[in-house]
């Protein structure tokens, strides 16, 4: 029997008096990667924000390892296990490279695990290793974007929620990016990814749901949804 790590059931958010999700459900199976694809505004960003806490839900449930975690705050959401790698990388700039992974084991005390996790993450991105004492703010966009991976790792998460990695990326540095999730997942961790880049998304993910102003549209196995017309003319560019 297939374990699922994270269960939303009938999900509903609201922007102020603007509904952004509208009663959506989806399961995130242990150790895969679960996609979310839909057009800007279809509620993807917000899903992952209802999830990490920063946004509180006005109806639906969502539980992580069987545990209800719909209405906690962020900072207990992390101490569970779940971490977020927001749109826009949100990198400290002012702080060095290695402050800024640090940052990403704040809840931690287990400082000998740490530094394995530390090194771990240097293996991953040899650049932040040779640019660790250097700010983030003038690392180039797919470091910060390395960076903003590697952070998230350092709070050792079971499942880690991606929110556009590829944005503003070339696409030697998107492949770079996208072969490295798909080692952070095959070393055990989680991943809930929302990605522009629908091909590539698909490409290494197992499932996947079409997100459209605020419901699940479609859903299914990644080549169920590779071979689906509608996502083929709409997402695919095929």
């Amino acid at each position: 029997m297939e374990v699922k790590m994270l269960k939303i059931e009938n999900l509903e958010t609201f922007y102020g008096k603007i509904q952004a999700l509208k009663g959506i459900s989806l399961e995130v199976p242990d150790a895969s990667i679960v996609t979310i694809l839909g057009a800007n505004g279809a509620g993807k960003s917000t899903t992952l924000k209802t999830i990490s806490g920063l946004l509180r839900p006005t109806r639906g449930t969502i539980k992580f390892n069987e545990r209800r975690i719909d209405g906690l705050l962020p900072e207990e959401i992390v101490k569970l296990g779940i971490s977020q790698v927001p749109e826009g990388r949100g990198v400290f700039p002012e702080m060095t490279t290695k402050e800024n992974l640090l940052l990403g084991a704040f809840v931690r005390r287990d400082n000998e695990e740490i530094k394995k996790d530390l090194d771990r993450v240097f293996s991953h991105f040899p650049v932040l290793k040779d640019r660790h004492n250097q700010n983030a703010g003038k690392l180039s966009g797919g470091e910060q974007q390395m960076l903003a991976i590697g952070r998230a790792l350092m709070s050792k998460p079971k499942l880690i929620l991606l929110d556009e990695p590829s944005l503003g990326l070339s696409p030697i540095l998107v492949e770079e990016i996208f072969k490295i999730i798909s080692e952070i997942n095959k070393e055990g961790t989680t991943i809930l990814l929302i990605e522009q880049n629908a091909n590539i998304a698909i490409s290494i993910s197992q499932y996947g749901y079409i997100l459209e102003t605020g419901k699940i549209s479609l859903s299914g196995v990644a080549q169920y949804l590779m071979n689906n017309e509608e996502v083929k003319r709409s997402y695919l560019g095929i």
